[in-house]
């Protein structure tokens, strides 16, 4: 087999494996790995981490030392036996109280998005999201009962907060807001429920849920209550131009498809939901990060 070959295979088994991965670190997060060795006075072996936990001896062992090989633990040997600690990254990422922590947002993804996924075929070849299908929930009550439990919507919420954390600072420094003394960060039910008046709304994760006709009455509900002179900021993961890329902002459009009725878009695609609203001057800004940002004026 020529190195190419060798090389496509290794990229085929990254792909293929990649579930996997993301099921150790969720399990971990579930379970609570990085919240006890973070509390721990000093390293602990695998039985300590099984006794406390409850979990299997075997189990824990094995699941720690893959964590080990993903970097999330570190292991040394004390008296014969491994002992496993928090990486920085486990400490910075993982484990709750740290300013940076993605916990709550990992939780959600293991306990919601990926039992989605796991009907991404099926959303492919229909065409709708997967939500009902994933959890037994009747697809005419969808939207009534899109998180399953108050456990769920919190955790979302929280895991939101924990993106945002980490992604806030980038997207609003993309524009000068300084001309926009009353902003809005619109949230609730958008579509029904009277807007406050304000210079600025902003629609943080927002459009990418709904469809394109949803998009547009939102939107033309905003333009009516905008004080003249005002805008909308738009904060989404933007597609190419062509819409083939980047590859995380394809996965979540992918995501859109397997939980909602949305999807991620293209700047131009943006435009044409703005224009017909009424909002002009719309530009589009690249931050770096995940999400980036789109300022229309009124």
């Amino acid at each position: 087999m020529c190195s190419q070959e060798d090389e496509g295979y290794r990229l085929l088994k990254e792909y293929a494996n990649g579930f996997m991965v993301s099921q150790v670190l969720f399990a971990a997060c579930e379970l609570g790995v990085f919240e006890l060795l973070a509390e721990a006075l000093e390293p602990l072996d695998s039985a300590a981490v099984s006794s406390r936990l409850g979990s299997s001896p075997r189990g824990t062992e094995l699941l720690l030392d893959t964590c080990v090989s993903l970097k999330l633990l570190q292991a040394a040997v004390r008296g014969g036996k491994a002992v496993y600690a928090n990486t920085e990254l486990a400490s910075t990422y993982l484990v709750r109280g740290s300013p940076r922590s993605q916990r709550d947002m990992l939780l959600y993804s293991g306990r919601t998005a990926y039992v989605c996924w796991c009907h991404l075929a099926e959303a492919v070849r229909e065409g709708r999201n997967q939500y009902p299908k994933a959890f037994g929930i009747p697809s005419e009550e969808l939207f009534s009962a899109i998180y399953r439990s108050e456990d769920e919507r919190l955790r979302f919420m929280e895991g939101l907060q924990d993106v945002w954390r980490l992604e806030g600072a980038s997207v609003l420094a993309a524009f000068d807001l300084s001309p926009f003394p009353l902003i809005c960060d619109l949230g609730g039910d958008f579509f029904k429920d009277p807007l406050p008046e304000a210079d600025l709304y902003i629609l943080a994760r927002v459009l990418h849920d709904w469809t394109d006709a949803k998009c547009c009455h939102l939107l033309q509900r905003l333009y009516r209550a905008c004080r003249t002179g005002g805008g909308v900021l738009v904060i989404e993961s933007l597609l190419d131009a062509d819409g083939r890329g980047p590859l995380t902002t394809l996965l979540y459009s992918l995501n859109m498809l397997v939980q909602t009725e949305g999807r991620e878009r293209t700047p131009a695609q943006y435009r044409a939901l703005l224009a017909p609203a009424g909002f002009r001057d719309v530009q589009c800004r690249r931050t770096g990060g995940t999400y980036d940002a789109v300022l229309a004026r009124k």
